[in-house]
Parts: structure tokens; C-alpha cells; sequence
């Protein structure tokens, strides 16, 4: 099967390349191909399109192969004094903000779509949390003011993990009750706090070791090992590996890099990242919208419009109430937090991973996808002119 992923690849390349020369944010157009190549029949990639997008290669590659990496880099590049500056909305977004969005969505999904309890949980969870994948690429591109970025990142690297975990509680509520509010909490704590523990527990380990080693190809290795391992042990343990692998990578960024990495291995670090990353984000994007030959949207149309509206009503309430707690905020931010709140991968990928015995679950899938491709599509291409319009450097 590895012709399969040399064409997406070399595909993928190419339209990345294609977006660099026309100034365009390459997950965009990535996007765009990937529907074109879903709906279009060409003959010749049949056999790759049903493998690409068939639930397991979809989810497995998502979760499983580049989940660790493009977090890992993301957090390890995090500067902590920047993040410790900016702990106060990165917070109030991503455990307040995630909850109200997650509540929101739930509700009016309930209320308005009519999904019953559970289908309007799961899809809330969903929908609850910004994906790291879509916002760090888009929001790079930008090239935004680094308070605001730090502030975007932080919330996408934290929230995801909270969406994760809501997602997991959700699949097995099938109905609200005192006991039932108590248990998911203290499951939602312990699945936390739990992930927190490993995360910080493999960087602090992994930057004595670093401490001690002066050969890059070794410490890059070590990193390797790093992300991939807590988020394997976090899981085993039945905790969040997302925030593992968070935890741990700007405990190794900050922590690891100052007591031991040399000028050479922080360059040939961050390089060998870059490209992990470049090269995960290419093909995630471009399967996200192969995965449209895998969705049947018939007689779905009414919730899928319904559910965008929501969605982007719940995101900009939730942004607005948390950070009206942050003074501070200044108030031409807010909008591009909202707008720029982007769906992604990582949704589709979970979902996938439910049985198809799920009642409802092509309808979620619809749903889902629906909303990641129009946050995008239409979010991703629009943010650049309203960041413009708000004069906002």
C-alpha cells in the first residue's frame, strides 16, 4: 500500500508548493483538492480514494501516526514565559469557553435540530474544541501578533484535550442525572490531571537524560520517544494522551532546552519537526476532503445547515463570556478568536472510531464534516481579511 500514500504525498506537495506561490494558506487548497479528487470520477484513483478514506486508514493516521508529532511540535516550540504570561485567557478559553461551547451546542442541537440526548453530547463534544492542526497552520500564515497567537495556540493545544475527554464521557451518557453530572466530573478530572501527570513526568525525565547526551541525532530520537510514548502510556491508563504529549513537550521546550541542548540540537530539532509537521499536515488536510466520497448526506441538509449556525453562535457566545472575565483582552481580538475557532481532523477521526452500530453516527458524520469543511473553506480563507478589517497587526 505505500503507492497509495507516494501519490497522496507527491500530491500533496505539489498543491502545498502551488499555495506558497499564490500566497494562499496551503491547508485551504489542500482541502479544496481533496474534495475535487473525492467527487470527481476519475477512474485511476478509485482504488486510492477507497483506501484513503475507508474509517480505519483514516482514523489510524490521524490518531494514531501524526496526532503526537504535530502536537509535539507545537508544544515544544511553545515559549512557557510566554504561555505563563498568557495563562489567564488561554485558561478562561479553553476549560471555560470549551464547556460553554460544549453546553451550547448540546442544547440547541437538542432543542432545535431534535437529536436526541446522546447524538447532541457526542456531537457538542465534537464540536466543543478548536483542532490544533487547522488553527496552528492557518494562524502561522498569518504571521499575527505573537500575544494573540500564543493566546490561539495555547487554547487549541489545551481545549483539544478537554473535547477529547468530554467526547469519551458523552459516548456512554444516556441520560443527565445528579450521579450521572458527579461521575463525569470526577472522570473528567481524574482523566486530566492524570494525562497532566505522565506529561510532565516523561519531559522532566526526558530533559535530564538530554542534559546528559551532547549528539542531536540521539536527542531527536529521545523526542520522538517522548511524544509518542506518554501518549501510549496516558491511554493505557485510560487518560487524556492529547494532554500528555502537551504537557510534555513544553516541559522538554522550555525546561529541557535550557539545562541541556546545544545551539546545534535546538536548530536540527526544530528543523526535523518542521517537516514531520509539514509533511502530517499536508496529507491530513488532504484526506479530510477525500473522506467527502465516504459521507452520505442524503435527506441531511436541513440539520447540517442548522448545526453550522449553532456551531458558530455557540463559539463566538463562549468567547465573548470567557473573556469577559480578561480586562485585559483588547477588544479587536475577540472577533478573530471567535471567527477563528477552526474544526478539524481530529473530530472526524474520533467519530470514525465508533462503531457503525452507533445510532445516528452517519448523521453525526455528515454534521461534522460539514462543519470542518466550512471552517476551513470559509473561516480559513476569510480570517486574513478580518484580521485587515480590525487593523490588528
Amino acid at each position: 500500500m505505500i503507492h497509495y500514500w507516494l501519490v497522496l504525498l507527491a500530491i500533496a506537495v505539489a498543491i502545498a508548493y502551488l499555495a506558497d506561490k499564490t500566497k494562499q494558506p496551503y491547508p485551504t487548497l489542500l482541502v479544496i483538492a481533496g474534495l475535487l479528487l473525492g467527487l470527481l470520477p476519475i477512474p485511476v484513483m478509485n482504488e486510492l480514494k477507497n483506501y484513503i478514506a475507508s474509517d480505519h486508514v483514516f482514523q489510524t493516521t490521524v490518531i494514531l501516526i501524526f496526532l503526537s508529532a504535530l502536537i509535539g511540535d507545537a508544544a515544544i516550540k511553545l515559549h512557557f514565559h510566554e504561555v505563563k504570561e498568557n495563562k489567564r485567557p488561554i485558561l478562561l478559553l479553553s476549560l471555560l469557553g470549551t464547556m460553554i461551547t460544549f453546553v451550547l451546542v448540546t442544547a440547541l442541537c437538542s432543542v432545535f435540530l431534535g437529536l436526541s440526548l446522546q447524538k447532541a453530547l457526542v456531537f457538542g463534544a465534537l464540536m466543543a474544541a478548536t483542532d490544533p492542526v487547522s488553527v496552528l497552520s492557518i494562524f502561522k500564515s498569518l504571521g499575527l501578533n505573537s500575544k494573540l497567537s500564543t493566546i490561539v495556540e495555547g487554547e487549541s493545544l489545551a481545549n483539544d484535550g478537554v473535547a477529547v475527554v468530554l467526547f469519551k464521557i458523552a459516548l456512554v451518557t444516556t441520560m443527565l442525572s445528579m450521579s450521572s453530572l458527579l461521575d463525569g466530573t470526577l472522570e473528567f478530572a481524574k482523566v486530566v490531571i492524570g494525562g497532566m501527570a505522565i506529561g510532565i513526568l516523561g519531559g522532566f525525565l526526558a530533559s535530564r537524560i538530554t542534559s546528559r547526551i551532547d549528539n542531536y541525532l540521539v536527542e531527536i530520537g529521545l523526542s520522538i520517544v517522548l511524544f509518542y510514548g506518554v501518549f501510549e502510556v496516558a491511554e493505557m491508563f485510560h487518560l487524556s494522551g492529547v494532554i500528555s504529549v502537551v504537557f510534555a513537550g513544553l516541559l522538554l521546550g522550555t525546561y529541557g532546552k535550557n539545562i541541556g541542548m546545544s545551539d546545534t540540537t535546538l536548530e536540527k530539532m526544530d528543523s526535523f519537526w518542521e517537516v514531520i509537521a509539514f509533511i502530517g499536515n499536508a496529507l491530513i488536510f488532504l484526506m479530510v476532503g477525500l473522506e467527502i466520497s465516504n459521507i452520505n448526506f442524503t435527506d441531511k441538509w436541513q440539520e447540517i445547515g442548522g448545526s453550522i449556525v449553532i456551531v458558530l453562535l455557540a463559539r463566538f457566545i463562549a468567547v465573548y463570556v470567557s473573556l469577559a472575565m480578561d480586562s485585559d483582552m483588547p477588544s479587536a481580538w475577540k472577533p478573530i478568536i471567535a471567527w477563528g475557532g477552526l474544526k478539524g481532523s481530529l473530530s472526524i477521526a474520533l467519530l470514525l472510531g465508533v462503531s457503525p452500530d452507533f445510532e445516528g453516527r452517519d448523521l453525526l458524520l455528515a454534521m461534522t464534516f460539514s462543519n470542518v469543511v466550512f471552517s476551513l473553506l470559509v473561516q480559513g480563507t476569510t480570517l486574513s481579511r478580518l484580521v485587515a478589517l480590525l487593523k490588528v497587526k
